[in-house]
C-alpha cells in the first residue's frame, strides 16, 4: 500500500516537474523571441525611437535686421522675446494664486488668466480623457518681463505653512513654482519702432507670429531683413536638459541685413511737425509732404497725416495706414501747367516772352467757356506761370498740339509707376489720345482730365530742377551686415532726359516769379533763398462731375532756384476755409524749407557781402 502511494507521489511530482519545465521552456522561448524581436527584427525602428527620445533638433532663429536713417539713427529694431505658456495639469487648483501673481506683470486680466490656467478635461487623439498640458498665456514678452514673472512665481504666497509639508508635497509645490509656467523653447521676436509714428508710412510694419513684413520697407525688403535660420542637433537627458558634450551640429543663424534709408530723421521730424500744425489750422481730410534731392532722386522725407503707430498697427484704420504719397491720386490742377510750358519751350515753339491773349478772362472753345480767376489781356509765357492763367495754359497747349502734349506727359512719368521701392504705388491716369475729346487739349494743360500721385508731381518738379533729367525716386541708400560692411549699395538711376537743360532753365525762370509779388505764392518766398515753384488748386472730381466746395490744394517748389538742393511738395485734401494752394500749402512749404535749410546748413543764394538781397530790391538792405 505504501509502495503504491509512493509511486503515485512520484508520478505527480514528475508531472509537476514536466509542467514547470514546460513553463520555463516557454518563458525562455518567449523571452528569446522578444530579445530577437527587439535586437534584430525591430532594431532599426527602436533605435530610431530611442534617438528621437533623446536627440533634439533646435531651430535657431536669426535676428531681423534694423532699419536706420541716412545718419545711422535707429528707426526699427528687433528684440528677442518669450512666448509664456503654462501647464494647467501642474497648476491644479492653485490657478487663482498663479493668476494673481502673474496678471499685473504680464498685463493680463486676472480673472481671464485664472480661467485659462484652470485644468480642463478633454479627449486626446486616441479618445482618452486627459488634462490639458499646454496653454499660451502671452506672446512677445520681453526677457526682463519674463524674469519678473519667474521671480513672482518663486515668491508666490500660497497661504499655507510649507515647513510642515512632507517630501512629496514639497516636490509638488516646487514643480508648481518652477515648471507650471514656462517659456516656449522657440524664441520669438518683437519689432520695435522707437520713434512710434515717425516715418510710419515709409517703414511699414511686421505682423503675425512669423514676424514678416506687411507694409512699407518692412515688406519690400523682407527677404533681406529676415536672415537665415540656424540649427543645433544635440542630446538631452531624462529631464530634457542638453548634454553639451554630446552636441552633434551647431550652425549659427545668419542675422538679417540692416537697411539704411535715404530718409533723414531730422528733416522727417521737421516735416511731420509742420504738417501737424497745418492739420490743426486747416483741418483737411489728409495732408502729404515729400522732400526730394533733385540731382539723385533721394527721398529725404515723406510724411502723411493722419498716420499710425507701427508698434500697434492693428488699432489703426486701413485708410490711415495707407501711404497716400504713392497710393492716392487726384487731378493736380495748376501745378500741371509746368508740363505744357516746359514742353513748348523744349520744342522751341514759344519762349518766355511769347505773348498769348487771355481773352479778358473768358475763352470759348469747342462750345464751352474756360475762365480765369482774373481778367487778363495779353500775357507772356512767363506771366502765364506767374499768374497761373488757365486760358494762357490752354493756348500754349493748343500751340503744342495734343500728340506732343500727350508724349511729354508720359515722358515726365505720368501714367506710369515711378518704381519707388515702396508697396502700393499706382500709375495715375493719362488717357490715350483716342479718348481725348475736343475740349481735352484746353483742359489737360491746366491739370484736368489727368490724375497723378503726390510723388509723381514731386518727381516732375525735381526733373525741372535737375536740368530736365527725370530720376527714379530712391528711398534706400544701402544694406549692411552686423559688422557695418556695405553688402548692397543703391545708386541714383536716371530715367530719361525729358526736356533740354535750356528748356528747364527757362521754365525755372518762370517758376521763380510765382513766389514774388504779383505771383500766386507770395507766402512761399524765403528770406535767404530764391524759390522756384508752382501752386495748384484743383476741384475734386466725383462720378457726376466736380464736387462743389471740395478741393486739393498744393504747392511744389525747389530752392535755391539756380542750384537746387531740395524739392518740396505739400498737398492738402479738402482744407477748410481758404482752399487755394498759395494760401494753405505754400506757407507749409516755407516753414519746412526754412527749418530744413538751417538743419542741413544749405548755403544761401540771396546773401551778398553779408546783406540780404531781394529779387525786387535793386540795392542791398
Amino acid at each position: 500500500m505504501e509502495e503504491k502511494v509512493t509511486i503515485k507521489i512520484r508520478k505527480g511530482a514528475r508531472r509537476w516537474l514536466f509542467f514547470f519545465a514546460a513553463v520555463m521552456l516557454l518563458s525562455f522561448g518567449a523571452l528569446g523571441y522578444r530579445l530577437i524581436d527587439l535586437q534584430v527584427l525591430r532594431h532599426d525602428e527602436l533605435q530610431s525611437t530611442a534617438r528621437n527620445n533623446t536627440i533634439r533638433t533646435l531651430i535657431r532663429e536669426p535676428r531681423r535686421g534694423d532699419i536706420r536713417d541716412i545718419r545711422g539713427n535707429l528707426l526699427a529694431t528687433s528684440l528677442f522675446v518669450k512666448t509664456v505658456c503654462a501647464d494647467p495639469a501642474l497648476i491644479g487648483n492653485w490657478h487663482p494664486q498663479v493668476a494673481h501673481a502673474l496678471a499685473s506683470i504680464l498685463d493680463l486680466d486676472e480673472q481671464k488668466l485664472s480661467a485659462r490656467l484652470k485644468p480642463q478635461m478633454m479627449l486626446n487623439e486616441q479618445g482618452i480623457l486627459r488634462t490639458n498640458r499646454y496653454v499660451i498665456l502671452k506672446r512677445k514678452v520681453p526677457r526682463e518681463i519674463w524674469e519678473q514673472a519667474q521671480g513672482a512665481l518663486r515668491d508666490m504666497e500660497l497661504g499655507m505653512d510649507e515647513s510642515k509639508f512632507n517630501r512629496k508635497q514639497r516636490l509638488a509645490f516646487r514643480s508648481l513654482r518652477r515648471q507650471s509656467v514656462f517659456a516656449d523653447r522657440k524664441e520669438d521676436q518683437l519689432r520695435v519702432y522707437p520713434g512710434k509714428h515717425h516715418a510710419a508710412h515709409v517703414l511699414g510694419f511686421v505682423g503675425g507670429v512669423d514676424h514678416r513684413g506687411k507694409e512699407g520697407i518692412e515688406r519690400v525688403l523682407d527677404s533681406k531683413l529676415v536672415g537665415s535660420r540656424g540649427w543645433r542637433v544635440t542630446e538631452t537627458d531624462s529631464r530634457k536638459r542638453e548634454v553639451v558634450a554630446l552636441r552633434q551640429q551647431d550652425v549659427a543663424p545668419r542675422n538679417g541685413l540692416h537697411v539704411v534709408l535715404t530718409i533723414d530723421s531730422g528733416v522727417q521730424h521737421i516735416v511731420e511737425a509742420e504738417l501737424a500744425k497745418a492739420m490743426a489750422k486747416h483741418q483737411p481730410l489728409g495732408i502729404t509732404a515729400i522732400v526730394v534731392r533733385p540731382k539723385t532722386g533721394a527721398i529725404v522725407a515723406m510724411a502723411n497725416l493722419p498716420d499710425f503707430d507701427p508698434n500697434d498697427p492693428g488699432i489703426a484704420k486701413p485708410e490711415t495706414r495707407r501711404n497716400r504719397a504713392v497710393t492716392d491720386t487726384g487731378e493736380p490742377g495748376s501745378t500741371f501747367k509746368i508740363v505744357p510750358v516746359a514742353a513748348a519751350l523744349n520744342e522751341r515753339i514759344v519762349n518766355l516772352a511769347s505773348a498769348f491773349h487771355c481773352e479778358n478772362g473768358s475763352f470759348r472753345y469747342a462750345g464751352r467757356v474756360l475762365r480765369d480767376h482774373h481778367a487778363y489781356g495779353s500775357l507772356s509765357v512767363k506771366s502765364i506761370i506767374t499768374k497761373s492763367s488757365n486760358i494762357g495754359a490752354a493756348k500754349v497747349g493748343l500751340r503744342l498740339g495734343a500728340p506732343r502734349l500727350h508724349a511729354y506727359m508720359q515722358r515726365f512719368g505720368f501714367g506710369a509707376r515711378s518704381r519707388i521701392s515702396l508697396p502700393g504705388e499706382v500709375r495715375g491716369t493719362v488717357h490715350p489720345l483716342r479718348k481725348w475729346n475736343k475740349l481735352s487739349i484746353t483742359r489737360v494743360p491746366m491739370g484736368h482730365e489727368v490724375s497723378a500721385t503726390p510723388l509723381q508731381m514731386a518727381m516732375m518738379m525735381s526733373a525741372i530742377a535737375n536740368g530736365g533729367k527725370l530720376m527714379r525716386p530712391m528711398v534706400m541708400s544701402h544694406l549692411e551686415d552686423d559688422r557695418g560692411r556695405v553688402v548692397v549699395q543703391y545708386h541714383p538711376e536716371p530715367v530719361r532726359q525729358v526736356v533740354s537743360p535750356e528748356a528747364a532753365r527757362a521754365t525755372t525762370e518762370a517758376l521763380k516769379t510765382v513766389p514774388q509779388p504779383g505771383g500766386t505764392a507770395k507766402r512761399a518766398a524765403l528770406e535767404y533763398y530764391t524759390v522756384a515753384g508752382k501752386t495748384g488748386t484743383a476741384q475734386k472730381a466725383g462720378r457726376g462731375g466736380y464736387l462743389p466746395g471740395k478741393y486739393h490744394a498744393s504747392f511744389v517748389g525747389f530752392f535755391p532756384a539756380d542750384a537746387p538742393a531740395l524739392c518740396i511738395l505739400v498737398t492738402m485734401d479738402e482744407p477748410k476755409g481758404d482752399y487755394y494752394g498759395g494760401l494753405t500749402a505754400a506757407p507749409v512749404f516755407k516753414a519746412i524749407a526754412e527749418r530744413t535749410a538751417g538743419y542741413l546748413g544749405l548755403k544761401p543764394d540771396l546773401v551778398q557781402q553779408g546783406s540780404i538781397v531781394s529779387d525786387n530790391d535793386p540795392q542791398p538792405r
